[in-house]
């Protein structure tokens, strides 16, 4: 009798859901056919300045340093990164030393040192929700007994829990909600966590992109051995194919850290890409990224008012460069809204990977105006499609009930009489002849608020008509397809009316 061999890995490890990660232009560009160079990526939270490798206002010259990095392409990196931490220093600009500094490859990289440094088996995590999945995957791999709060409990927290815990997790500001918490908060909690022993994980990955970065508690590490705080360069510069962040804390604990580190975490090229950025004259004021909150702003202005013009898609309120908007009262759930702009070329967030979220949310990065304005037509198409299909639908399971009448107005309808006479029949809510494209009929093309054309049936009236409606559905209950049908019903109904 043959016995099947178990992985070797310890229960909880084999146990663990993987997390999404990544990779979505190129997996939603080749289900859907559509060039990786032609989708427009807003499920990314990115600096929409772009690069400043890019942008004018960064002055760097990308060819350079990849040819600085490339002459030491044959040595082994110097674990201590010293100019690495130099670099962030000087972008911290708060009086720091090097020695406060833990150089990281990425912010994953830098959650997973700090549980692993930091927990053993069993001991209480505490994470507000909805917040970043990656904090609760790095705990449990540390075998972490993950405890879920609310958001709004954070500032209250009793003494018992607080002390319960050996990390809290505070993302700020908040991702995906784009909340700003308080410098003056944030330092009493900090302050209450060094009194009962529990280690305050902060996580700043976007302070420098929000609308008041001066709300960071960096600059108080020294005097707190209890506080870690980390931060992203991915975000601020838009380069997340580059894995750069460090951490910032107390010397002892930043030396600590720095001890159980993996050794050479960043390469040469990353290395240097970092220290160009950081020394960026500045820092965290450089015109570059002065410039990118000014820009996020407006564009965030512009985004807001887009999304507030979509029935049933409510933005919250951010200060932040994303906007997490609710859709739980819309025709979508987030993964089939997500899956169908991916369709038409456009990336969203859904924020069912959220914990606790559900599939009532999406998240949707700041973008200048042109890429908004091509989210907004895309969404335009996709509440169209789902319409037509609804609609159809509902007109096949009609037919097929045999009970085919006029169904007559639809008073409760928020947008009746959407055709501007009272008494029009509704029982084909969505035409189904669009888009006829016959000026005839009292139909046309229209420009877009954000650019283009579409037709609209605005003007149309005649399958609200009751008669009209009693016609089209005598010949749709005849022998055939649906197509087939319609064809006819146009020919011998509506040519004729026309």
């Amino acid at each position: 009798m043959s016995h099947k061999k178990q992985i070797p890995l310890k229960d909880h490890i084999a146990e663990l859901a993987c997390p999404a990660h990544g990779g979505l232009i190129r997996e939603m560009a080749g289900r859907y056919g559509i060039p990786e160079s032609e989708m427009l990526d807003l499920s990314a939270s990115l600096n929409p300045l772009g690069s400043p490798f890019e942008h004018p206002s960064g002055g760097l010259d990308l060819d350079a340093i990849m040819e600085k990095a490339a002459k030491r392409f044959g040595q082994y990196p110097d674990n201590r990164y010293l100019e690495y931490r130099s670099a962030a220093v000087n972008f911290l600009g708060n009086g720091l030393s090097v020695d406060n500094i833990v150089p990281g490859n990425g912010s994953c990289e830098i959650i997973r040192l700090v549980a692993e440094a930091v927990l053993d088996e069993g001991d209480i995590v505490l994470i507000p929700h909805p917040t970043f999945a990656e904090y609760e995957q790095q705990c449990k791999v540390a075998g972490a007994d993950v405890r879920y709060i609310r958001q709004e409990e954070v500032m209250d927290l009793p003494d018992d829990v607080l002390e319960s815990a050996k990390i809290l997790f505070v993302c700020n500001p908040n991702n995906p909600s784009g909340k700003l918490r308080s410098r003056e908060d944030l330092l009493k909690l900090a302050e209450r966590c060094a009194s009962k022993h529990t280690l305050l994980f902060l996580d700043e990955a976007f302070i420098e992109l929000a609308d008041d970065p001066s709300q960071s508690i960096a600059d108080v590490v020294e005097s707190n051995d209890h506080l870690f705080i980390l931060r992203s360069l991915t975000k601020d510069f838009a380069i997340p194919g580059i894995r750069l962040g460090f951490g910032v804390a107390s010397k002892r604990l930043s030396e600590a850290l720095n001890t159980a580190r993996l050794s050479w975490n960043l390469g040469s090229i990353p290395e240097e890409i970092g220290i160009a950025v950081m020394n960026m004259e500045g820092g965290c004021d450089s015109p570059y990224l002065v410039q990118s909150r000014e820009a996020i702003k407006k564009d965030r202005a512009y985004l807001i008012e887009r999304i507030s013009n979509i029935r049933k898609f409510i933005p919250i309120d951010t200060e932040i460069n994303y906007i997490l908007v609710d859709i739980s009262d819309s025709a979508f759930d987030s993964t089939e809204l997500m899956q169908r702009l991916a369709s038409h070329g456009v990336l969203i967030r859904d924020c069912s990977s959220f914990p606790f979220m559900g599939k009532d949310f999406i998240r949707i990065a700041v973008r200048p105006k042109e890429e908004t304005d091509r989210l907004s037509r895309a969404i335009g198409k996709v509440v169209v499609e789902k319409a037509r299909e609804n609609a159809r639908s509902d007109l096949v399971n009609m037919l097929e009930s045999g009970d085919v009448k006029p169904q007559g107005p639809n008073t409760d309808c928020p947008y009746y009489p959407c055709h501007h006479f009272p008494g029009q029949d509704c029982t084909f809510c969505f035409c189904p002849f669009y888009k006829c494209e016959d000026e005839r009929t009292g139909g046309k093309w229209v420009d877009r608020s954000s650019g283009g054309k579409v037709w609209s049936c605005e003007d149309c009236v005649l399958v609200h008509q009751k008669d009209v409606v009693e016609k089209i559905l005598n010949e749709l209950s005849g022998e055939g397809s649906m197509e087939d049908k319609l064809k006819r019903s146009w020919a011998k109904v509506v040519e004729p009316l026309l």
